[in-house]
């Protein structure tokens, strides 16, 4: 059934140009306020990039990658936080994608709470995550896990829904038609047809979660990151830098081997 707000929305290709002009002119009112109010001056800025770039190659320039080998069992704990903190918040996401989708929840009064709470999740970042939850288990690797999984599972849950309802109707009506129960439909019918929507969604969460567990560990919850905010700390900014260029190596490697993955699926 179609949504009758939806059928009378007019696209925004056909807008008058009047509306566009007062789209654009809201934009620039907002965008121009900000800087006020943030007392932003574009042009300190760019006096500033010099002192900058200076600063830059002086104290950071070049990386030192001698004291990497020490520090491995930190990246690998960094990635191991996206492996796991991926692996069990798809799983989670996967009961609450089925929970939140008309396709495979009737029940509208379970599907509001279900939003409500991953709502409430979803928009609290990774960042404030990790620092409740260092009050409670104090610094270290779990913390970054949960923080991982309680910041991605509202954001999964919701595209997993998503993708469920896009599903086409055409299989699950002719399931129906044959008097194949709820089970046999949800096994044998949207299961099979939602798999590359749930290896794609969660390739991209994996590489969000490398992103968010480099930062995590910066605040004490675990990983490289503690060591990269350290380095920086005692102004050994040269150590500090290598070992940002390696992750940042993982990460792009990271990418590439998802996007690979993704383009076979598709």
């Amino acid at each position: 059934m179609h949504n009758m707000d939806t059928d009378k929305s007019i696209p925004l290709s056909a807008q008058s140009p009047m509306v566009w002009a007062a789209y654009a002119t809201g934009g620039m009112a907002v965008i121009a306020l900000a800087f006020i109010y943030l007392e932003i001056n574009l042009l300190d800025m760019f006096r500033a990039l010099p002192s900058f770039l200076s600063f830059f190659a002086n104290n950071f320039m070049p990386p030192d990658f001698a004291a990497i080998p020490k520090y491995v069992h930190l990246l690998f704990e960094t990635v191991f936080f996206a492996v796991v903190g991926t692996c069990i918040s798809s799983i989670l996401a996967l009961v609450g994608g089925l929970l939140l989708s008309e396709r495979t929840n009737s029940i509208k009064a379970v599907r509001q709470c279900v939003r409500a709470i991953l709502s409430f999740l979803r928009n609290i970042p990774v960042l404030v995550w990790a620092a409740l939850l260092i009050y409670i288990f104090g610094i270290g690797s779990m913390v970054g896990l949960l923080a991982l999984i309680l910041a991605t599972l509202g954001f999964l849950s919701r595209s997993y829904a998503e993708s469920l309802n896009e599903l086409a109707e055409e299989k699950l009506e002719a399931m129906q038609a044959v008097g194949a129960s709820k089970a046999q439909i949800l096994v044998h019918g949207i299961l099979p047809e939602f798999v590359p929507s749930w290896i794609n969604w969660t390739l991209f969460t994996f590489e969000l979660n490398m992103r968010a567990s480099m930062v995590l560990g910066m605040v004490g919850a675990g990983g490289i990151g503690i060591m990269i905010q350290t380095n920086l700390r005692h102004y050994r900014y040269r150590e500090a830098l290598a070992l940002i260029i390696v992750l940042v190596m993982i990460i792009l490697a990271t990418e590439f081997m998802t996007n690979r993955i993704r383009k076979r699926i598709i």
